[in-house]
């Protein structure tokens, strides 16, 4: 696997855990020669994590709408930064750009971003790896609502097993190197 893109918050949070979540990330993948991709942003989980990749010797690839990039403040040291026209193209190229997706604590886009690539894979539209770094059990209920959503004939359970979750990026990382997509088919009664 040579990048992951990274979905996480433009603020930090409120537990020092998530930043130390991003920095742990950043430094495992970055000794691993693996590279990110990212949302551009210099601020808040976003820029933590950037800041550790480079700081560590890693490439961080930014992709960046441009009616973002003043207001998330675009990092302007990176390995590469994409400015794009829209969210759509932002996603699309997050997404061609990387071989596995990981979501670190974040709000309403990390949640889309990381459900989109979920729901690709479950309609096979590729076969990457998506993760959680649940930091400090940050995504506990989320993971509570995908339980309930199989418990009630929504997700087949191959398909709910396809979210790799671990609590320290060393685990999420193995887990992803091992990583196989399931065969069946999203209609398949």
């Amino acid at each position: 696997m040579k990048t992951v893109c990274v979905y996480c918050g433009s603020r930090v949070g409120v537990r020092e855990a998530y930043a130390d979540a991003a920095r742990d990330l950043a430094r495992h993948l970055a000794a691993n020669g693996v590279g990110i991709v990212y949302g551009g942003a210099s601020r808040g989980l976003m820029g933590i994590l950037a800041d550790e990749m480079l700081a560590n010797g890693g490439s961080a690839i930014g992709v960046i709408p441009a009616a973002l990039q003043a207001r998330e403040i675009a990092h302007t040291n990176l390995t590469e930064l994409h400015v794009v026209n829209s969210m759509h193209e932002r996603k699309a190229l997050m997404a061609e750009l990387s071989e596995g997706f990981v979501a670190l604590p974040g709000g309403f886009g990390t949640l889309e971003e990381i459900v989109e690539m979920l729901t690709w894979a479950q309609l096979q539209f590729h076969a990457k790896p998506c993760g959680l770094l649940n930091a400090e059990g940050y995504f506990d209920r989320l993971l509570a609502w995908f339980d309930h959503a199989e418990a009630e004939g929504f997700l087949r359970p191959q398909h709910r097993k396809m979210l790799l979750v671990a609590s320290d990026a060393p685990e999420l990382m193995a887990r992803f190197e091992e990583y196989q997509a399931p065969a069946v088919q999203k209609w398949a009664r």
